[in-house]
């Protein structure tokens, strides 16, 4: 049985229009990967908030972003700035007293932010799947890894046991694994760490997901395995048409892999855009920073570019721009207004220094 066996026809119906935003932030894709006029995931304006006994912590503030089908896009940003608080709200499994306070998430044109957990239940694994950083945690040590892929395919396609264990071998042998028939029967511990994350990677796309969130799956790796799971990853993707949210610190895996890259910062996205646009022309002073501190084989630099100071506390982000207090730039606007994305030609970027008006008005100020 190959993997697409048991896809299901496309349902009639797609996103009617979920907002403007969404179409705004999904233009640089379309052309890029031959998408559809509508995305896959919809997140407009989503708010997280956490409660506690001092007030209510926002940790993420309207982020808004869409994700095409057979796209990969790229999330990076420092520790702390809200990129896997994004992908667990999208999954929902916010931990509690998590809770997502504001803004829509929508699937294939239905939207999910809010449902029971019993109907989360049924969209996890059968229409998004997740790939986390540590394949351990992911994976039960008590039972074999066929158990383990034939309990998810039957309990999200209907197929019998035979044909799920059969369906479990093709995902093995399309990951990678080497004598899949045997290596079905056998434990996690019996893997290597790179096998392991292949057979993550398998249970992620066990039920045929639309949409794949990984979540640092490569972090554990060597350098060598983590380029073959960053391929296998894309490949097999790329040839069902999964949409891809992939979260990373590294900038030489978003640059290998992904179509867009959405930089976030303070739980807000500071710049979404092409990945070579956003690597080589970049907009935002944070984006400009991430870049300037990766060291280059060509720029013959005897220092890097440091970024001052630190990502904010949620209980300590300042008003306007979060990022005003370590920004070069920083114009008074930055200190009292937030920015809203702008687009910038190549990119959007959340930054008053492309809204003519203000860089305008600043420039004349210095003049005089």
């Amino acid at each position: 049985m190959s993997i697409d066996a048991a896809r299901p026809a496309p349902t009639a119906g797609a996103v009617a229009g979920s907002a403007a935003g969404s179409a705004r932030l999904l233009a640089g894709a379309q052309a890029g990967v031959g998408a559809a006029s509508t995305p896959l995931l919809s997140v407009e304006r989503l708010r997280v908030e956490f409660p506690t006994r001092h007030g209510t912590l926002l940790a993420l503030d309207e982020v808004s972003f869409a994700i095409a089908p057979g796209e990969v896009l790229g999330v990076v940003g420092e520790s702390g700035a809200g990129k896997s608080l994004t992908g667990a709200a999208i999954i929902g499994l916010l931990e509690p007293p998590g809770r997502v306070a504001g803004g829509e998430i929508h699937l294939s044109g239905r939207r999910i932010d809010g449902l029971p957990a019993a109907a989360m239940r049924k969209i996890r694994g059968r229409e998004i799947g997740a790939i986390f950083q540590d394949p351990l945690t992911s994976l039960n040590p008590l039972y074999t890894v066929g158990r383990q892929l034939v309990e998810t395919i039957r309990e999200h396609l209907p197929l019998s046991g035979a044909q799920a264990r059969e369906r479990a071998i093709a995902l093995l042998n399309a990951t990678g694994i080497p004598a899949a028939e045997t290596r079905i029967d056998h434990y996690p511990h019996q893997f290597s760490g790179g096998m392991r994350q292949r057979v993550v990677i398998a249970l992620a796309l066990a039920a045929d997901p639309k949409l794949v969130v990984a979540d640092e799956p490569t972090t554990a790796l060597d350098v060598s395995i983590q380029a073959q799971i960053i391929t296998l990853l894309k490949t097999l993707c790329r040839e069902q048409g999964t949409a891809v949210m992939l979260i990373t610190h590294d900038m030489g895996v978003i640059a290998e892999t992904a179509d867009r890259v959405a930089v976030m910062y303070a739980g807000r996205i500071a710049e979404i855009g092409p990945v070579a646009e956003l690597i080589h022309r970049p907009k935002h002073p944070y984006t400009i920073g991430l870049m300037g501190s990766i060291p280059s084989v060509i720029d013959e630099r005897e220092r890097l570019t440091q970024i001052d100071g630190a990502m904010p506390r949620l209980n300590a982000i300042p008003p306007g721009c979060a990022f005003n207090p370590r920004c070069p730039h920083a114009m008074p606007v930055c200190r009292e207004r937030r920015p809203e994305l702008i687009d910038t030609g190549s990119s959007l970027a959340a930054c008053w220094l492309h809204d003519a008006s203000v860089a305008g008005t600043a420039a004349l100020g210095r003049q005089r």
